[in-house]
């Protein structure tokens, strides 16, 4: 069976001819056959052309130059240029490949390992660091204006909110700036005594250090068994001072109490027992797997790029720089006691935990030589215009209760000057610039925070390492922020 129909067929592009069908074509059951004569119906047998593709015939092309249709018939792509719509346009490499643009993301300030109110920028290539910049100020409350406003006995207590982990240290360089600037020196039983309250404070700190420096790369046992021993140096904080963290028991011109009785010999018995616990520390710690992997070779420190950045203590001796200031400018009792510098070699965080290690057995070592050779004597200078009168005189003495109400009152003045002190704090070398118009009152006071310029180091370790490897850093650099913004 066949049909006769007229059809209007699309555009075709084949061998780049574009034509039209306007012919009548024959449907039969398998495939359309083009017609000849389109005048004649019964032509389709015997007048077929063999084609790949339809022509018109002589009569047909006059038929469309009457009617002047002959664009139609073009041939070349110019007359019907077939636009590619963009959707449809062959891609590039460069269009194909994705595009990777660094991520930026804030580390703190309530990160539990920020150490405080650290703010971090991080930005990340993937898993790798590329910057890192430290952003401070959150626990910024002026100590150093307000200190301008008090007089020297009652701006004491600021220096213990600084470094809240090293308390004692800090009020020792400021009572030693002052001291410098009267030009008094404090009896020997005061010097032994700040220098044994010195290293148990440096106790204190690396033990805060170590174990939440582990806690933060996923050691927890450490943390409890370290903080069970701080809980007992706590305590002997609270029985010479009566304050278990802000003590205020360094003063110009000595400490404010003598130790009470029997205080001695718990020192020495805890002392004793605390070396087994540093070595079950290393049991868990020095050889561990995790441990080395996590800490060997991240946050590597050269010498000169510790120097250059101002580094101090523990970040200084654990890139090999033997620096210590007790060693180089002794205070207080440091020349009267026997001790090593531990120094590292690589300078990377599994070295400055080796060096911190090793300095609490030292420290060790000089609360064991204060204890012997504690001196008996006065523990403060005996000048009323300085040091506030004890208790039984002022029930006694008119000039006593005089003198207490002026020192607590107006304070002592300081003849002019200005003096810088440094001392050997746990974290660096921290230093008080103390200048003195004469008055009651310190006219400026500029203080040094060692860890200042080890957090500001952190934008030069932090890139090419991984995000968990800044975590670590973080933990070995020993940052507190009451000192360092202040």
């Amino acid at each position: 069976m066949k049909m006769t129909v007229r059809a209007l067929g699309p555009f075709f592009r084949s061998n780049n001819l574009l034509f039209r069908t306007l012919n009548e074509n024959v449907v039969t059951n398998n495939r359309i056959i083009p017609l000849v004569n389109i005048e004649s119906g019964n032509a389709c047998c015997s007048q077929r052309r063999e084609a790949h593709q339809w022509m018109p015939d002589l009569d047909e092309y006059k038929h469309l130059l009457k009617h002047e249709c002959t664009k139609i018939l073009a041939t070349k792509e110019k007359i019907w240029p077939y636009i590619k719509p963009s959707w449809n346009e062959p891609q590039t490499v460069s269009q194909l490949t994705p595009e990777f643009r660094n991520v930026v993301i804030n580390f703190g300030p309530q990160h539990p390992a920020a150490h405080g109110v650290l703010r971090l920028l991080i930005e990340m290539n993937s898993e790798y660091v590329t910057r890192a910049d430290p952003h401070i100020g959150l626990l910024h409350r002026g100590t150093e204006k307000l200190v301008e406003y008090k007089t020297y006995m009652q701006a004491l207590p600021y220096f213990d909110r600084l470094d809240y982990v090293s308390m004692m240290c800090n009020e020792q360089c400021f009572s030693m700036a002052i001291e410098k600037l009267l030009n008094i020196d404090i009896p020997l039983r005061a010097k032994y005594i700040r220098t044994l309250f010195a290293e148990i404070t440096r106790i204190l700190n690396h033990i805060m250090n170590i174990g939440t420096h582990a806690l933060d790369i996923g050691a927890l046992t450490p943390f409890f068994w370290l903080f069970e021993e701080r809980e007992k140096l706590m305590e002997f904080y609270e029985r010479v001072s009566g304050a278990r963290m802000h003590a205020a028991y360094i003063r110009p011109g000595g400490v404010s109490l003598d130790m009470p009785l029997g205080l001695l010999d718990d020192i020495y018995e805890w002392s004793s027992k605390f070396t087994l616990r540093l070595d079950e520390i290393e049991d868990l710690l020095t050889e561990n797997r995790v441990w080395t992997g996590r800490t060997k070779d991240i946050g590597v420190v050269t010498a000169e790029q510790a120097i250059e950045w101002g580094f101090s203590g523990v970040m200084l001796r654990g890139s090999g720089i033997q620096w210590d200031i007790r060693k180089k400018t002794p205070y207080d009792a440091y020349d009267l006691v026997e001790f090593d510098v531990p120094i590292g070699l690589k300078g990377d965080c599994y070295d400055r935990y080796l060096c911190r290690m090793e300095e609490m057995r030292q420290s060790l070592r000089i609360i064991y030589q204060c204890l012997n050779q504690m001196p008996e004597g006065e523990v403060r200078i005996d000048d009323a215009k300085i040091v506030p009168p004890r208790r039984e005189e002022m029930k006694t003495s008119m000039e006593a209760l005089i003198h207490h109400f002026k020192l607590y009152t107006q304070g002592f003045q300081v003849p002019p000057g200005s003096t810088y002190t440094a001392i050997e704090a746990p974290k660096g070398e921290f230093g008080v610039y103390l200048v003195s118009d004469g008055s009651s009152r310190p006219y400026r006071c500029k203080i040094k925070a060692p860890g200042f310029a080890h957090l500001a180091a952190l934008r030069h370790m932090g890139p090419g390492c991984l995000l968990a490897d800044i975590v670590a850093i973080i933990g070995t650099l020993d940052v507190v922020f009451g000192e360092i913004d202040r």
